[in-house]
């Protein structure tokens, strides 16, 4: 029976019999020995190799989706379009993160555990501490950027310097018109469709890993930890309504030069695509059918632009990283200065660019965000159990992000009609 359903619901299932049986025998049985061995020598374990199944991904997954999502773009033949998409998205993804960042600093939905339950939380999850630059200038950390050695970085956990040299990569790649880097970037693209095999079966084992990393984590904190996964949510959900209704109403009216309420009506139909499928991929051949028919973009922007986008242009992704790791730093009562938030927005930024645009593509660059500062990626346990929705929430927010820029690359282009601002 267990077989028979599907992966949604085998998520449910086992997010709820974790959860509620963890919040039941912390009630019943809290400090009993036979607890304390059951959550020491299975459910952590069971949990930790879950969570260093993601962790062995995170290397090839941001390399090769890095690599193949810049090289797509003709930065010879497509210069002006690559280059107005490329900063839109920078810029745009900058906005959603730093409202992200902003509503949890503001709202603070981490915080208000007992300081016993938190102290409960260090001592079962033992954090590393990130560790600090020898120079923390602002010129050091730029030169940092660029690693001297981009194996070594990715060994050591610079994953900053991996996706400066995927990023170069990429474009070096997308420059180069020969049958050899033909055939290298099929070969990256085949690293990239395994990864994404191999996380999809990882993800399989899902509702084992999460489920016992939510009894785990309910066993030893008991309810309190439910409360803040709900003020988290409220946080996600807020941010994305934000720079959905805000941010790409401001961006379509003044760069794209429409009304916003007729652009919301127009692009309903990829919308509710993109919420039922929690996916930008499989929501690119009905955003370029509205884009085309409802929109009336111009052919060669609307196609370049969506297909750039499902893989790049992650508004909604990248706020949903920065509102998670700052919510795991404030749930466990780990300090994040303001270069460290900064740096944060930088990683999530150029992360949006690499993430897939499949469901649940982003839960490895988190994972890998929390490592780099010291964060405990047992927190994940929390996130994946509300995923799903925030994923279908912040995938409609994606492609409508992708429909925005569209509208604005497209302005001025041969072939764009001239829209009334009425609705």
């Amino acid at each position: 029976m267990f077989r028979r359903m599907s992966p949604q619901r085998r998520m449910i299932l086992g997010i709820l019999v974790g959860a509620l049986l963890g919040l039941a025998l912390n009630t019943v049985a809290a400090g009993n020995p036979a607890l304390q061995w059951t959550v020491d020598h299975i459910t952590h374990p069971i949990g930790q190799i879950f969570l260093r199944l993601l962790f062995m991904l995170v290397v090839p997954l941001l390399f090769s989706a890095l690599v193949v999502g810049v090289s797509e773009l003709d930065l010879r033949q497509l210069g002006r379009l690559g280059a107005r998409t490329l900063g839109y998205t920078v810029v745009v993804s900058t906005i959603a993160v730093a409202i992200g960042l902003g509503l949890v600093n503001v709202l603070a939905p981490g915080h208000g555990l007992s300081p016993e339950v938190l102290e409960m939380a260090r001592q079962a999850t033992a954090p590393r501490a990130a560790a600090a630059p020898a120079d923390s200038s602002p010129i050091a950390l730029l030169i940092a950027l660029v690693p001297d050695n981009p194996i070594r970085a990715a060994a050591s956990g610079d994953m900053i310097g991996l996706m400066v040299f995927s990023l170069l990569f990429g474009i070096g790649l997308s420059l180069t018109a020969t049958e050899p880097a033909a055939r290298l970037r099929q070969t990256i693209q085949g690293l990239y469709d395994v990864t994404m095999r191999l996380i999809d079966g990882v993800l399989a084992l899902a509702p084992l890993g999460v489920g016992a990393l939510l009894f785990t984590m309910t066993a030893r904190m008991g309810t309190q930890v439910i409360a803040q996964l709900a003020a988290y949510v409220g946080v996600v959900l807020l941010g994305l309504a934000l720079h959905m209704f805000v941010v790409y109403s401001l961006s379509v009216y003044f760069l794209g030069g429409r009304n916003p309420v007729a652009f919301f009506r127009d692009v309903r139909l990829a919308m509710l695509t993109a919420f039922s499928t929690a996916s930008s991929s499989a929501t690119l051949p009905t955003a370029i059918k509205v884009a085309e028919e409802q929109l009336r973009l111009p052919r060669h922007v609307s196609r370049f632009v969506l297909t750039a986008g499902s893989a790049m242009n992650q508004n909604g992704t990248a706020l949903f990283e920065g509102v998670t790791v700052l919510f795991l730093a404030q749930l466990f009562g780990i300090p994040l200065g303001v270069g460290q938030q900064a740096l944060i927005m930088a990683i999530c930024v150029l992360a949006g660019i690499g993430t897939a645009g499949v469901p649940a593509g982003s839960i490895p660059v988190i994972a890998m965000i929390l490592g780099l500062f010291g964060i405990p990626p047992e927190g994940l346990g929390l996130i994946l159990g509300v995923d799903r929705f925030l994923d279908m929430c912040r995938t409609t927010l994606n492609v409508t992000g992708d429909l925005a820029a569209a509208v604005y690359v497209a302005r001025g282009e041969p072939g764009e009609p001239s829209p009334a601002m009425d609705p």
